[in-house]
């Protein structure tokens, strides 16, 4: 059986008494929300915080007007029709149901980069002497690299990415506005540039009439993705106005893939654009051999993806496919 480690815990009840806690607490704080991550890599001596700071009791984490609370559970998301298809494509596709009710759309956002070698209990890991991205000084995906190639894998910020989506970040000195797209690194390790004195608390989404968001993975059930594809576009008299595509779980980071999206503005989404956008999205793909499946098969069906993505937003009843490749309709 795998325990926590020994930690403290703080409730603030306020944004403005975490941050400052944040401050005053230094590297060795970190924030909860739902734990659905968090709390298995504690177990796993991934992450040893010696506090831990909750945000569960700060009622402006939840609140949902103009902005989504970044404390906002997932299922919360899924229930609710107000907001975009994709996000909430995204967010059905995360986990389970009970993992849903206890994790957040915040902790989506911020969730561990994944790796085989890296995912595994501390016994596993020291056996094979640790890997650059914990304890020891080899990446064993890439030996050469001076990078941990390790993969992002959230599913929520690939949707909101192709939403236009930006999040505030607060802290004690005060707070910034960014557009998701500017919140993560392309590194395995250092993938937030979220401060560690900083709170996420709200994300702010963009001009988009319609999105979708299709998930590669193993099981059907619930898994982590080894694909992510989410699509969304301002579609006005049967012309792309403006096209958003970004790629989750092929790199340390989730993307936008800028070629395909001027490559499909101001066309009409036939089979020939939408054939070409998938050939330019999977030139952009660069998934390592550090997760579930074949690199160079998912490398090669990100095409297929962006294409049902692009022709479910076209219009066409992409329902059978979704139940063969999601195994269920959301």
């Amino acid at each position: 059986m795998m325990r926590l480690p020994w930690f403290e815990h703080r409730a603030p009840r306020s944004i403005a008494e975490a941050a400052r806690i944040l401050s005053a607490e230094g590297p060795g704080a970190m924030l909860i929300a739902g734990g659905t991550d968090l709390l298995p890599n504690m177990k796993r001596r991934q992450m040893a915080p010696r506090l831990l700071v909750s945000l569960k009791k700060i009622t402006d984490m939840k609140k949902n007007g103009d902005a989504i609370g970044a404390g906002t559970t997932l299922t919360e998301i899924v229930d609710n029709p107000a907001l975009p298809r994709g996000l909430r494509q995204a967010a059905h596709q995360v986990a389970t149901v009970h993992l849903r009710n206890m994790g957040t759309i915040g902790g989506n956002l911020c969730l561990d980069t994944r790796c085989n070698y890296y995912n595994q209990n501390y016994e596993w890991r020291k056996a094979i002497d640790f890997c650059l991205k914990k304890d020891g000084e080899v990446c064993w995906v890439a030996t050469a690299s001076k990078r941990c190639v390790a993969a992002s894998s959230t599913d929520c910020a690939p949707a909101l990415m192709a939403l236009g989506a930006k999040v505030k970040l607060v802290s004690s000195d005060g707070e910034r506005e960014i557009a998701l797209e500017d919140l993560y690194n392309n590194d395995g390790i250092d993938y937030l540039k979220r401060r560690p004195d900083e709170i996420l608390t709200e994300i702010k989404i963009g001009r988009i009439s319609t999105s979708t968001y299709w998930k590669l993975r193993r099981r059907g059930a619930f898994d982590f993705p080894v694909l992510g594809v989410a699509a969304a576009a301002v579609i006005e008299g049967g012309i792309v106005a403006e096209a958003r595509i970004a790629l989750g779980a092929v790199a340390s980071r989730p993307f936008l893939v800028d070629k395909a999206n001027d490559f499909l503005r101001n066309k009409n989404l036939t089979d020939e654009v939408i054939e070409e956008a998938g050939r330019i999205v999977a030139s952009r793909a660069k998934p390592m051999d550090n997760a579930d499946l074949d690199l160079y098969w998912r490398k090669g069906v990100a095409a297929e993806f962006v294409g049902y993505a692009l022709r479910e937003l076209r219009g066409d009843d992409m329902s059978a496919t979704r139940m063969r490749i999601a195994r269920q309709l959301v």
